[in-house]
């Protein structure tokens, strides 16, 4: 039976892979569900974040009849992908850090990745780096606090180029970095707001349309667009609604959890 493709993040981030999602499968229906409850997933313990993950994805699957899962969120793909593929009955489509376009595109070979904490040194990352990067030197920079300016943003409010300022900061220690890899999905939502903070050219990239382009590939009879699509939260959130209502989903539904 026909059903919509489900986008999971912990907060908004997976927002920006939906408007690629959209652009690829302009006439599939999708569906959004956060944690939004457990917003950050950055600084907590892996193990945790496993039991949740796998928690949460699962009730959200079996509430929204997905055909598709995409984890919009490299936190919870690098933990926690393989757990997922093995527990769900649906494709599972995840997010990890475009260290190869990245690689690709760099001229000086000096490239940076900016992520959450949880990311930047998860083996899974560094595997990554080892495979697409080893001949690049690739400087790697926690920047949590963005990820909260990046749900500000959506919420109507105005980033902080401060913190954006000292997030970015370590990058330039590097003279010859030329690329940064975007490796949160709520950082691309910062993207000409990260631009504006710096003064020498850069190139900036995000996982998000190879994302959209592998649902493409994975995800069968899915739905047609009718409407607002459906959206899921694990704690109630007015303006969270909104935000949601700017991207084409209705106001979010409370997943419940055993």
């Amino acid at each position: 039976m026909a059903g919509p493709i489900l986008v999971f993040d912990s907060g908004v981030g997976g927002l920006s892979v939906v408007a690629a999602l959209r652009e690829r499968l302009p006439q599939a229906a999708l569906a959004y569900a956060c944690d939004n409850a457990m917003l950050p997933y950055g600084p907590r313990q892996d193990a945790w974040l496993v039991r949740r993950i796998l928690a949460v994805c699962e009730a959200a699957v079996a509430a929204s009849g997905c055909v598709a899962l995409v984890v919009a969120c490299n936190t919870a793909s690098t933990l926690a992908l393989d757990a997922l593929r093995e527990r769900l009955g649906v494709p599972v489509v995840g997010t990890v850090p475009a260290i190869k376009p990245a690689a690709a595109a760099s001229r000086s070979r000096h490239i940076g990745l900016l992520a959450t904490s949880a990311t930047v040194a998860r083996p899974y990352t560094l595997r990554l780096i080892e495979a697409f990067a080893a001949d690049c030197s690739v400087r790697r920079v926690a920047a949590d606090p963005l990820v909260r300016e990046a749900e500000r943003r959506l919420a109507g409010e105005r980033p902080d180029a401060g913190v954006i300022e000292a997030a970015l900061a370590p990058l330039w220690d590097d003279p010859d970095l030329d690329t940064v890899v975007l490796g949160c999905t709520h950082f691309p939502l910062l993207r000409d707001a990260l631009a504006a903070c710096v003064s020498r050219a850069v190139t900036w990239v995000d996982s998000s349309d190879a994302i959209a382009r592998r649902t493409a590939q994975v995800a069968a009879d899915v739905a047609p667009a009718n409407g607002p699509g459906a959206s899921l939260a694990t704690a109630p959130d007015m303006a969270l609604g909104a935000v949601l209502a700017r991207f084409g989903f209705a106001a979010p539904d409370l997943l419940m959890l055993d």
